[in-house]
């Protein structure tokens, strides 16, 4: 959610930081702005609505030309969705102009200091009152007074600063919130997000809590809050500029969907030995030991993550045979969570910047917990700041509705499990049948993917209902959850997942004529409770969409539309059958007309609790 991007250099920074505000779209946002030091001092646009609306606006007024500027895309949180508090913002004294994404806790308490001080505000916002505060403390001396200003404050931050009284001067600093500064020839981009960056290098630095940077065009400083010089690990930038460019594609959604064979071969290549019947997870090696005599897993998300943790959940009970549980990130750190010794948490995240899952992990190593990650994005603060992890390797996702990073995630969860299931209790030929199996899932998906056209008529027929149900049980009642969330999250179609034996306790009130319920109803260890869900939900005039095993007669007699995938086992069945239901819900947004890459109040990325 939101995001940052800022240029210092000789180049004109205008086009840079709207190239860079277009890339970071995919984030959400409600209104965007840019703020660009020249010769006649600070000159601020500011806009609610997209991007090409704030290029408009800056066309109407001419462009503002200067080596020097920052801008940002807003998702609201302290006041509404107007021009006036879109940022970027400004003290009423120094010249001071920022950007920020997060949250400012204490922002009331400050605001009533600096409004005794005789400041006035403008805007209903926590980071104008930062700004005042940045002003009030500026001795003439740009990052001192960052540094000052962020020793009063609590909460959250990702800042970029500067001064019309120091015009070849950015500050930057980070608590909470992802930022990063790119380190080009005599030029430096700062933003929240490596995509707005690596048009212009592939050398970044990413800052850590509490850090501040001071830059220039003749190189930058890094140090704490309290000014203690700190010095930051350069790392390569692993994106390509090409694999966030749309392509042939109408929306990155359904590119990303169909980038998912060849995501999930990334994801295990070099990571699984036939002839050995073994997982190789370099990240955990050094771990092992520990794995092995884990007492309990806690995996803990949000969202579309908190799903595929469900499903982790199942695997690490089902193939490893240790206890395990899954939790929701935003509770777990609140609800004083019982850590015994030889606990281990799995935090699992896409971005690697989710707030509560942070948190949550955070709260666990206090506990004295092992701490692992998986995580999509490299560098990433989850990475950095667990013990041990695995990456993703699905490549960039920009599509606000996650597809591959999901798959990704239950992908290496399957990885994570047969590698702590060989050590514990399973057999070599066992291990090596089931990664024979893995090795042919990407291949599966491809069969499914085959389908598309038949898929989109079939939610063609439904899409103007409102209400669905998705069903599941065992591994595929997370993937009935995961189905229902995309659904309502790029169709704005009210869906509601659960375990199909749920129903009949209460939400098969709901069923009414022409319903559509959707079951994954493959051929797996509970087929014949599903098939008895499926008559429970005909006999009261709900439709039927199934989800199949390829070849099931049986699923025909009972369903109004069956769309079927390869045979698999139960525990990787999510892989594929979870295809079926991005794609219908990918083609009920578009048939509804909506954007899907920018589903409205969505953020990519939650970076605030």
């Amino acid at each position: 959610m939101c995001g940052i991007v800022a240029y210092i250099g000789a180049g004109q920074a205008q086009p840079i930081l709207l190239e860079g505000l277009k890339r970071l779209e995919y984030r959400g946002y409600d209104s965007a702005g840019v703020a660009i030091l020249d010769s006649a001092g600070l000159r601020v646009a500011r806009s609610v609505g997209r991007v090409a609306k704030l290029e408009e606006k800056l066309e109407d007024l001419g462009g503002f030309r200067g080596t020097v500027g920052l801008a940002h895309t807003r998702w609201a949180t302290h006041g509404s969705v107007t021009e006036t508090n879109a940022h970027p913002h400004r003290d009423d004294r120094a010249g001071i102009s920022i950007v920020h994404n997060g949250i400012i806790e204490n922002y009331a308490a400050v605001k009533k200091y600096l409004q005794e001080r005789g400041h006035r505000f403008q805007t209903e916002t926590d980071t104008e009152v930062l700004a005042m505060l940045i002003g009030e403390l500026y001795e003439g001396d740009l990052e001192s007074a960052v540094q000052a200003a962020l020793r009063e404050v609590t909460g959250a931050y990702a800042i970029v600063v500067m001064c019309e009284r120091e015009p070849d001067v950015l500050v930057a600093a980070r608590k909470g919130s992802p930022l990063m500064l790119g380190i080009g020839n005599g030029e430096y981009v700062v933003a929240s997000d490596p995509s707005a960056i690596v048009a212009h290098t592939t050398q970044a630095i990413a800052l850590d809590d509490y850090n501040v940077a001071r830059i220039s065009r003749d190189g930058f400083r890094t140090s704490t809050i309290d000014n203690v010089e700190v010095t930051p690990k350069v790392m390569q930038l692993e994106l390509d500029l090409e694999q966030i460019e749309l392509g042939d594609y109408p929306h990155y959604m359904i590119k990303e969907i169909f980038e998912q064979p060849a995501a999930l071969r990334n994801t295990m290549r070099g990571r699984m030995d036939t002839n050995e019947g073994k997982v190789v997870l370099g990240g955990l090696d050094s771990f092992a030991k520990e794995l092995v005599r884990a007492r309990k897993i806690i995996l803990t998300a949000q969202g579309t993550a908190l799903h595929a943790a469900m499903i982790g959940e199942y695997l690490l009970e089902d193939l490893a045979k240790i206890p395990c549980e899954c939790e929701y990130a935003s509770e777990f750190r609140y609800r004083n969570p019982i850590i015994d010794e030889g606990t281990v948490v799995i935090a699992v995240s896409q971005s690697g910047e989710t707030a509560d899952t942070l948190a949550a992990l955070h709260e666990a190593k206090d506990r004295g917990a092992l701490a692992l990650g998986v995580v999509n994005s490299v560098g990433s603060t989850i990475a950095r700041e667990t013990d041990a992890g695995v990456y993703l390797r699905v490549g960039p996702e920009i599509g606000v509705a996650s597809t591959k990073a999901f798959t990704g995630q239950v992908a290496v969860l399957t990885l994570v499990s047969m590698f702590m299931a060989r050590r514990r209790f399973m057999s070599p030929e066992a291990s090596a049948r089931l990664i024979g199996e893995m090795e042919q899932i990407p291949g599966k998906i491809e069969k499914v993917l085959e389908l598309d056209d038949e898929i989109n008529r079939v939610t063609e027929k439904y899409v103007e209902r409102n209400n669905w149900l998705f069903l599941g049980r065992g591994y595929n009642y997370p993937t009935a959850m995961e189905g229902a969330l995309k659904l309502k999250e790029i169709s704005y179609i009210h869906a509601e997942g659960m375990p199909a034996a749920e129903m009949k306790h209460g939400p098969i009130a709901l069923i009414d004529e022409g319903m559509p319920v959707v079951f994954i109803a493959n051929q797996g260890n509970q087929y014949e409770k599903v098939i008895n869900n499926i008559e429970e939900v005909r006999s009261r005039g709900g439709h039927v969409i199934a989800v199949a095993t390829e070849g099931d007669e049986r699923i025909r007699a009972v369903a109004q539309d069956v769309i079927e995938v390869p045979e698999v086992s139960d525990c990787l069945s999510p892989l594929v059958t979870v295809v079926p239901l991005q794609l219908m819900a990918y083609h009920a947004a578009v048939l509804r007309g909506h954007d899907v890459d920018k589903p409205r109040n969505l953020a990519k990325s939650v970076t605030v609790e």
